[in-house]
């Protein structure tokens, strides 16, 4: 009886169905039925298309170009232009507070983190294709930024006499840093750094090769913003705690970091540390507040625009300053600089860096990109947005920016209070100038700690990616690993270098599962045309003779050894030795004949009973290569090799006549592959296993026949639509042996003879001469 409560689940309807068809193969099949010709077009004409002119295509291309064009004559004011309005104002907000923040990350000065939230907004509205996103600094993309910068203009370069030193300086052990100096370097490397990246992606977007970013698996993305939301961590822990420490760059560089920033944190600023530990809290606490009431409140609470308007009056009230020795902003000019036009010297140094950055910052804005346009029923076109981002950056390299992407909480912030289209963008821009003109000098007095405290509030998503692992670990443990090695890597080695490891090793998983995939031996569920692995299902039925192999991937030269292998496992011996310890038993026989211990007849071989001792050889693996009178290439010829035989020879026993390839899984083949599946058929069709090819698929016969497969010993006859039609074939061959009398050339070999045979005499009669030496050369025939 069933427990109380528990849910009998209804049994599942059934379904038959009856089919009569032929048996096919690819030939038969080929004939009955007819292919599509497939239209074949030379490169001239391919190009005389791709570059034909029409006002519709012309039209077309524009609005790709320019997709502002397309989405803004349909901008529906009346639904839309409030939401815009709201949408913006907020994200604007928050924009320009996170912009500040950032220029930390980039190690430039803060009024160049508001300069890098306003320009690409300009261009990307233009250019790029996704309605939501919000374009600007996003914390991992600033952060290398910052390690280029840092690499290129460390304070060492900087160093003055004290005797130089000016209210701009520095005073760092006995020695003063030249900090005018060194902020207009590093703004010119990280706008230089912007320039080059800017290029870089518009090659790839015009090059239409998008799809580079689909090598970023989910999981290295995981893995790489963890390690990257750490390394931020620690460089703005030491902002909060308002300690100073070495500018580290490279392996190690996060390990060096942090050990100095335990040793000096006796040198703690309490001012600082409270500031930016209540900025922490505050920020986390009200955003999963947001997070959990945003059904039920309409705009998410802009807390860190709160926090920050509060700490800038409490820093301008208290002096903290002054009383204190607090870190501040200080300095923050108000308007625009002219454009500069970066020194293109500096690519050479920063190439390597650049290239990695372009591919983040593309992957992340299009990954964002891709969950609000399916949320919102539209599409993004990966290669314009690579064009829209690299157009966007080279603008901003002209006006002393970092490079621009998008930052996940700005973008949740613009859809969540209403953004409809890329206008939301246009008047968070807005806002960001009034600050950049106007609210500069309100900003002074607000202390660093702060902002970095805002930065460490918004990573809160990245960290939190660490309790995916062990849900992606049940589910894929492969990806789990590729996590987990790319999050290391990247905090060990940085995150350039650690990106690049966690491709490669990315890449190598694929690589060895395709060289390793998975095969099976089939058998068949009884009355039906189903063939399931016989290990992982019951009752199920093999045919007798028969061995098919199912193989699930390509047949390549990475894995022609797996194949192999693969096949030699599910038939139960090897083919190559069966051959060769039949070539040594036949060698045996034929010396036997020779001595006259066997006589040939028409009706076999007659082995004399007495002189069998003497005639046995030792079963060897090594074939004895002193035979120069007996070609082996040329002893080819059947024989009942399941019997016992008169040399002692432990001949392999074959008991199948036919296998059976599945290829149904089988995506490709190049030349390796089809050479071993040549090498394959021939080594079984030489111990009387005929080789049949099941599900091929038309591109993968297609590739057969161009490297050659065919010829007169691997016919199409061999090749069968599904894996029932082949046996249904071979049931049909052997009833029609089975009603006909077996007529083989072959050897019989006399077991059952229970009287001795008479020695054979030395003189022979012509007959039995004639016999003879016609019985040696069939034997080396």
């Amino acid at each position: 009886m069933a427990a109380a409560g528990a849910r009998s689940e209804p049994p599942l309807p059934e379904y038959s169905y009856a089919v009569s068809r032929p048996v096919y193969s690819e030939l038969l099949f080929q004939q009955r039925h007819e292919r599509r010709l497939q239209e074949c077009r030379t490169l001239r004409d391919n190009l005389a298309r791709s570059c034909s002119c029409s006002r519709k295509r012309a039209l077309g291309v524009v609005k790709s170009l320019l997709p502002v064009l397309d989405w803004l004559p349909k901008y529906r004011i009346k639904d839309w232009l409030l939401s815009d309005v709201i949408s913006g104002v907020s994200t604007g907000l928050v924009g320009t507070l996170q912009g500040m923040a950032y220029a930390l990350l980039a190690a430039v000065p803060i009024e160049y983190g508001l300069y890098s939230a306003f320009f690409p907004i300009l261009t990307y509205f233009i250019f790029g294709t996704s309605r939501h996103i919000s374009v600007g600094p996003f914390p991992v993309v600033s952060l290398m930024v910052g390690s280029v910068v840092l690499s290129m203009a460390p304070d060492e370069r900087f160093v003055t006499p004290s005797s130089n030193g000016s209210a701009l300086n520095t005073t760092i052990v006995d020695t003063i840093i030249n900090t005018e100096a060194r902020d207009a370097a590093r703004v010119l490397i990280a706008s230089t750094l912007t320039l080059l990246v800017g290029i870089i992606q518009l090659v790839f977007g015009s090059l239409q090769i998008g799809f580079i970013v689909r090598y970023l698996a989910d999981p290295l993305v995981g893995g790489f913003t963890t390690a990257a939301a750490f390394q931020v961590l620690v460089s703005q822990l030491k902002i909060v705690l308002n300690v100073s420490t070495k500018n580290y760059n490279g392996v190690l560089s996060i390990i060096y970091t942090l050990i100095e920033i335990f040793q000096n944190v006796g040198y703690t600023n309490l001012a600082d540390f409270i500031a930016g530990l209540l900025t922490i809290i505050i920020c986390m606490a009200v955003k999963e507040l947001n997070d959990r009431f945003k059904h039920k409140i309409p705009v998410p609470i802009p807390i860190e625009v709160i926090v920050t308007i509060i700490a800038t009056a409490i820093s301008y009230g208290a002096n903290l300053e002054k009383n204190y020795n607090a870190g501040i902003v200080k300095s923050i000019p108000s308007g625009f600089l002219p454009p500069i036009l970066p020194p293109a010297a500096m690519f050479s140094e920063m190439l390597t860096a650049s290239f990695s950055i372009a591919v983040v910052a593309y992957a992340i804005a299009v990954s964002v990109g891709k969950v609000y346009a399916t949320k919102h029923d539209y599409t993004i076109n990966g290669n314009q947005e690579f064009i829209a981002f690299g157009i966007s950056n080279i603008f901003s390299g002209f006006f002393s920016c970092f490079v621009a992407t998008t930052a996940l909480s700005r973008t949740a912030v613009q859809e969540s209070t209403g953004g409809k289209t890329q206008i939301a963008g246009i008047i968070s821009a807005g806002i960001v100038m009034i600050a950049i003109v106007a609210l500069g000098k309100l900003l002074e007095p607000l202390q660093k700690s702060v902002l970095a405290a805002v930065v460490i509030a918004n990573l809160k998503g990245m960290f939190m990616q660490v309790c995916d692992v062990p849900c992606l670990w049940r589910q894929n443990k492969t990806d789990a690993v590729i996590w987990v090695f790319t999050c290391i890597m990247s905090i060990i080695l940085g995150l350039d270098l650690g990106l690049l490891a966690g491709l490669l090793f990315g890449l190598l998983t694929v690589v060895l599962r395709v060289q390793f995939p998975s095969w099976s031996d089939l058998g068949n569920i009884p009355s039906t045309d189903i063939y399931k692995s016989i290990k992982n299902y019951k009752n199920i039925e093999e045919f007798k003779g028969v061995k098919i192999v199912r193989f699930s991937g390509p047949i390549f030269y990475g894995n022609v050894d797996g194949f192999k292998k693969c096949i030699k496992s599910t038939v139960g011996f090897d083919a190559i030795r069966v051959y060769n310890k039949r070539l040594k038993a036949l060698r045996g026989i034929q010396k036997l004949i020779k001595k006259g211990q066997l006589k040939a007849t028409k009706n076999g071989i007659i082995s004399d009973g007495g002189s069998l001792n003497n005639a046995f050889e030792a079963d060897e693996d090594i074939e004895d290569p002193k035979e120069p009178d007996i070609p082996t290439k040329e002893i080819e010829f059947q024989v009942d090799w399941n019997s016992e035989l008169p040399v002692k020879v432990n001949v392999p026993k074959v008991p199948i006549h036919s296998l059976v390839l599945d290829c149904g899984a089988v995506p490709f083949l190049d030349v390796v592959g089809v050479r071993s599946l040549r090498m394959i058929v021939k080594e079984f069709q030489r111990i009387d296993v005929n080789v049949y090819f099941a599900s091929l698929q038309d591109h993968v016969i297609k590739q057969m026949e161009q490297c050659g497969f065919f010829d007169d010993n691997n016919k199409k006859d061999t090749l069968f639509l599904t894996i029932h039609d082949v046996i249904l074939y071979l049931q049909n061959q052997v009833k029609a042996q089975e009603g006909q009398d077996s007529i083989l050339e072959m050897i019989t070999l006399i077991q059952e003879c229970k009287d001795p045979l008479e020695l054979m005499e030395e003189k022979m009669t012509q007959e039995e001469l004639d016999v003879q030496e016609e019985a040696m050369r069939s034997l080396a025939s």
